[in-house]
């Protein structure tokens, strides 16, 4: 169940209020001021659960799918550095607890240039979250579906080639979270790879509705992201 879904089932529940009681809630809805964590849709959840439109076993039910089909989409309320830097990189380790965070103890070289470590193998890790691109509006507005048919668009920034010895990427949609692995030859191969800013070194590779299919190659579940990353990580 998505946000629309949602939605067209509590204007069908809406809909069978009485009169009054429907007129009351529509000029209600549209005076409503929301402040986190209450908003329209819990404003409305409660109005039905008061004239007994609804039961609480039927919102328990409701709610339970509503979160069993969105498990991710607290994601996209976290701010651009915490989802991803601190989250991402935590989520990466909570996978496999060989992964490390780097220090001079197991890499005397290191400067902050990259983000985890594992057996010599320096990782640089990318994390994007898919957001329809015919929506404007927060984040959480654009979210979506895995299997979603609208078009999307996530961008993996801020990539420098040479800062380490594999790469991570990490795509987050509502209900699925997909890895892709390359080696710094295969990014800097991949004819999706653009210049962030002119003249940088930084680059950018944007994934979509239209090129995503080209990076299946790349594809790991979750369980092979270490040996797929010592693979393709072996030092240049």
């Amino acid at each position: 169940m998505d946000i629309n879904q949602l939605k067209n089932y509590l204007d069908s529940l809406s809909e069978s209020l009485k009169g009054a009681d429907k007129k009351l809630l529509n000029a209600r809805v549209k005076s409503l001021v929301s402040a986190f964590p209450f908003s329209e849709y819990e404003y409305i959840l409660m109005f039905l659960l008061d004239r007994r439109v609804i039961a609480f076993d039927d919102y328990e039910k409701l709610r339970n799918e509503y979160v069993s089909s969105n498990r991710y989409l607290d994601l996209y309320g976290l701010a651009p550095r915490i989802f991803g830097e601190i989250w991402t990189h935590e989520h990466i380790m909570d996978l496999d607890r060989r992964f490390i965070r780097p220090n001079k103890s197991v890499d005397p070289d290191y400067d902050g240039e990259y983000d985890l470590w594992t057996e010599n193998t320096r990782l640089e890790i990318k994390a994007a979250r898919a957001i329809n691109t015919k929506k404007r509006g927060s984040l959480l507005s654009k979210a979506l579906r895995y299997t979603s048919e609208e078009p999307f668009w996530m961008n993996f920034q801020q990539i420098k080639l040479e800062a380490c010895d594999v790469f991570v990427f990490v795509g987050v949609w509502v209900d699925q979270i997909v890895y892709w692995v390359l080696s710094p030859e295969e990014a800097k191969n991949n004819r999706h790879l653009s210049h962030q800013h002119r003249g940088g070194i930084e680059y950018q590779i944007g994934i979509t509705d239209k090129n995503i299919r080209d990076f299946d190659q790349y594809g790991v579940k979750p369980s092979e992201i270490r040996d797929v990353v010592l693979q393709k990580g072996k030092r240049r």
